[in-house]
């Protein structure tokens, strides 16, 4: 029998990997419908559903490897990070889904999510109040009115798999739906600053720089005490609270 590898485990899901196949069992059968809805429209390469029976959806491994990975080296070359921007490009190109995905939620609703997390990160000691009070400023730019796309809601660099600089799959699509474009791109590069210009090179277009920058400061400010009640290190080197150090 093949080895059970725990990809990811907390209390909302968790993804085995037993040989070339993946088990994700989640709690709400919604993200699960989501993610199946999600794959059959995306225009990019998805890994293939093999079987679902809830709470259970087994999918296809998909070959290549990750770019890098949050808080480590990017072991991928320039053309895999452009190849990567081309992808998401085509993605953001697609006619939009049905349902409105993660990077698609109100202005008004995320200006007062990040508020109170601002607040809460402050009062429990979790971050100093002028390293949230600077990214908060930083924020803004991200809270404006937006064109929607097809956005996969949380295109971390974890989910992206190359070989021989060419898309491979995108995995983890729960999260889908239209949305900001912009958040995409800002997810992807989130602990990679220094590839934003090849993954911009691949997707073409003007593309506001100041806007990624405030999505990398929104979406630290409100991962850091969810991924600390979860099991993960937002202090480690090169993730959530050093990209928050960035922005000093």
């Amino acid at each position: 029998m093949d080895e059970v590898q725990v990809v990811v485990a907390h209390s909302e899901r968790a993804t085995l990997r037993v040989g070339d196949v993946f088990l994700k069992v989640d709690a709400d059968q919604a993200r699960i419908d989501a993610e199946v809805e999600a794959m059959s429209f995306a225009p990019v390469p998805t890994p293939e559903v093999l079987w679902r029976k809830p709470p259970v959806l087994a999918i296809a491994a998909v070959p290549g490897t990750t770019l890098g990975r949050l808080g480590g080296p990017s072991t991928g070359s320039p053309a895999g990070w452009a190849a990567a921007g081309a992808a998401i490009r085509k993605l953001h190109d697609a006619p939009l889904p049905p349902g409105v995905g993660r990077a698609g939620r109100g202005v008004g609703e995320l200006a007062a999510e990040l508020d109170a997390e601002c607040e809460v990160l402050v009062a429990n000691g979790l971050l100093p109040a002028e390293l949230v009070t600077r990214n908060r400023q930083v924020a803004e730019a991200a809270l404006r009115p937006r064109t929607p796309a097809f956005t996969h809601g949380d295109l971390q660099i974890a989910h992206v798999f190359v070989e021989d600089d060419q898309v491979t799959g995108i995995i983890d699509w729960s999260e889908a739906g239209r949305g900001d474009a912009l958040y995409d791109l800002a997810t992807f590069t989130l602990g990679h600053e220094e590839h934003l210009d090849d993954v911009l090179a691949g997707y073409g277009g003007d593309v506001d720089l100041e806007v990624i920058h405030a999505w990398w400061s929104l979406r630290s400010l409100l991962a850091v005490r969810w991924l600390i009640e979860h099991g993960f290190d937002p202090y480690l080197p090169g993730c959530e609270v050093d990209v928050l150090r960035s922005r000093m």
